[in-house]
């Protein structure tokens, strides 16, 4: 079917995605994730683009703002919990330009940004993706 005649998922479809994604990986970064906030915006703001360097709100579809894993401590003073955000208008063009399933880029963009959760490599990003089809 042609993406252009379907209604974009809303923020609320992408919700359920994300936590079907993050339902779908296994048991030792399932219950990690826990512990990470998970939002959905329409764009990234300002700030967020400038802290990856990225001029415009078109070009981030995700972003983790946390302190990855392996850098955490125990003697640390507590943080705020880490972020993942999914953006929602720049997937929804991604999706229209590429024709790639929607739940597919939700997929991809969410094990990405866990990833970084777990400071993990572009290679074991890739690895964790593959757990999950």
């Amino acid at each position: 079917m042609d993406v252009f005649r379907q209604a974009p998922p809303t923020a609320e479809d992408m919700e359920r995605m994300v936590r079907d994604v993050v339902e779908s990986l296994p048991d030792e970064f399932r219950d990690p994730l826990r512990k990470v906030v998970v939002r959905v915006e329409e764009f990234a703001t300002r700030e967020q683009l400038d802290a990856v360097d990225i001029r415009s709100k078109w070009n981030l579809t995700g972003l983790y703002e946390g302190r990855p894993l392996d850098e955490q401590s125990i003697w640390d003073p507590g943080d705020l919990p880490p972020v993942i955000s999914l953006f929602r208008q720049p997937l929804v063009r991604e999706w229209r330009e590429t024709g790639v399933d929607f739940g597919d880029l939700v997929r991809h963009v969410v094990i990405h940004e866990a990833g970084h959760h777990f400071g993990f490599s572009d290679d074991e990003m890739h690895w964790l993706e593959d757990q999950v089809d």
